[in-house]
């Protein structure tokens, strides 16, 4: 096993777990199995973990690919997210992370929400989520369909023309389905606001 620390030297707020077990390909390439990664901002706040069972570090790029990613996003001391995917890259000095193929957020409510899109983008910098791609949000009142979404830190949601939406009944089986244009749902409140271009047009539907 490799010391892992000279991977630590071009990462200053990442802290590496679990002992993974880093195999050398080259001097630019590095395979590293069960990696259980740690990223904390600059005050020493975790903002997210990363596991995954097979990644390689690329050590000019300064990037990561993960297989088989779980990502926890933390608020706090508090799991905010769990995201998982296919395929993920971690990149632009730890500040960009791209998630590919089958890409599934939960929220760990007690009434869990449920996240689905085909690609998810995260400046860290920043406090919103780009989702791209067969966006599916569901949890026991609501299904909204789209082909883009954005998730805000003050946990709203918004889906891009055009979306569709099915409201469930008390047995959790589709009562009625309905086209509409940009619609935001908020977590918090468990709201729906749908918005047309027409900005008089608006309805809210609380569950």
């Amino acid at each position: 096993m490799i010391n892992i620390y000279r991977l630590i030297i071009f990462l200053p707020f990442i802290i590496l777990g679990c002992a993974p077990n880093v195999i050398k390909e080259n001097k630019v390439i590095q395979k590293i199995d069960s990696l259980d990664m740690n990223i904390f901002s600059k005050s020493g706040d975790k903002i997210y973990s990363i596991t995954s069972p097979n990644s390689i570090y690329n050590i000019n790029e300064l990037k990561f690919k993960f297989k088989k990613p779980t990502i926890n996003i933390f608020k706090g001391e508090e799991t905010k997210y769990i995201i998982s995917s296919d395929d993920s890259v971690l990149s632009d000095n730890n500040k960009l992370l791209k998630l590919k193929g089958n890409v599934k957020l939960k929220t760990l409510k007690q009434d869990e929400d449920f996240l689905y899109a085909d690609n998810f983008i995260w400046n860290i910098e920043k406090s919103s989520y780009l989702l791209e791609g067969n966006i599916r949000f569901e949890n026991q009142n609501i299904i909204l369909n789209s082909e883009k979404a954005k998730l805000s830190s003050d946990n709203i949601i918004e889906f891009f023309n055009p979306v569709k939406y099915i409201i469930k009944d008390e047995n959790n089986e589709n009562r009625y389905e309905i086209n509409s244009e940009n619609a935001f749902y908020n977590l918090n409140t468990e709201s729906v606001i749908f918005k047309a271009k027409d900005k008089r047009v608006e309805s809210i539907i609380y569950f």
